[in-house]
């Protein structure tokens, strides 16, 4: 039997175009085993159907995944007007029809009518959980969850293509959008229905898809041409707010201690800190009625790749 290739540290954030028909978590055990890395983890699923850009973190880069979960999001995303699927997408059965013969006014008023801040109710076929258990299992067994609406904003619906029944639209959004959702809710607006045929995410987190890598990309890559593509950890973070501490503070942080810190500085936010000589150290929340810091997640800097 041939021995699996040995596991090894690997930290940073891999921008990953993640295919057709595989699951997020299956891209991701994918990129693992190229990289041979010891930990890995995403930052929010896509769907099956669903392609496009996918952050992978390894190493030290999972303690920071979370901050990329509320970050605004891009899609294109391609509708099929008409018809309505048991799933919002083409992987479910078509269970009505109505008219197709949409015009392209009528079209465009529907998605202007939908941009904004607007409440969107989950669809059954999702991710989100009752009761511990997700709601795609009990859409599978055809038993339907009540869900409340959810507050999201859509900031720009822009038509790429329009040939009723099929239209390609550009959305720009908010955490927790469903674009399968819009979609009928779109076609809604027009007094008919719509499913997705395809859909792809473009920007993340002020990442965009021109920046990742396909799997087979990275399988034609040498292991050190592979790692030349990760992003350091800190990327995952760079919205939030900076600071700079000296040696002695940052071996406190490091011991769980809390040093002082007198500058003016929010303390509704987690703050990146930065050694003097520019390496990453993690995240701290000011305690602003003492004035210390607190350590939130730290880098293991004896791995620090």
């Amino acid at each position: 039997m041939t021995a699996k290739p040995a596991k090894r540290a690997v930290n940073g954030v891999l921008l990953l175009d993640k295919p057709l028909n595989l699951s997020s978590n299956t891209a991701l055990q994918k990129a693992r085993r190229l990289y041979r890395a010891e930990k890995a983890g995403h930052t929010g699923v896509l769907d099956p159907l669903a392609t496009g850009l996918l952050p992978v973190c390894f190493g030290e880069a999972t303690k920071f995944a979370q901050y990329l979960l509320d970050a605004d999001k891009a899609y294109t995303a391609t509708l099929k007007l008409g018809e309505a699927s048991s799933t919002g997408d083409a992987e479910g059965e078509i269970i009505a029809t109505a008219r197709a013969d949409i015009s392209l006014d009528e079209f465009q008023t529907a998605c202007a009518a939908l941009t904004g801040d607007i409440r969107q109710v989950p669809p059954m076929f999702s991710a989100l959980k009752h009761e511990g258990n997700p709601l795609y299992e009990y859409a599978r067994q055809g038993i339907v969850i009540e869900r409340k609406p959810r507050d999201i904003t859509i900031y720009s619906i822009e038509i790429q293509e329009f040939d009723a029944p099929k239209a390609v639209i550009d959305v720009r959004c908010s955490k927790g959008t469903y674009i399968r959702t819009l979609s009928e809710d779109i076609a809604k607006h027009m007094g008919t229905f719509a499913h997705l045929t395809a859909l792809r995410r473009t920007e993340t987190a002020g990442f965009h898809i021109g920046q990742t890598y396909t799997l087979e990309a990275l399988e034609a890559l040498s292991e050190a041409e592979r790692d030349a593509v990760l992003l350091p950890c800190d990327v995952l973070v760079r919205h939030l707010p900076e600071i700079t501490l000296n040696d002695k503070a940052v071996a406190m942080l490091k011991f769980g201690q809390r040093p002082q810190f007198a500058e003016n500085i929010s303390a509704d936010t987690p703050i990146r800190v930065y050694t003097q000589n520019g390496e990453f150290v993690g995240l701290v929340q000011y305690q602003k009625d003492i004035g210390r810091l607190k350590a939130l997640r730290l880098m293991n800097t004896a791995q620090q790749a």
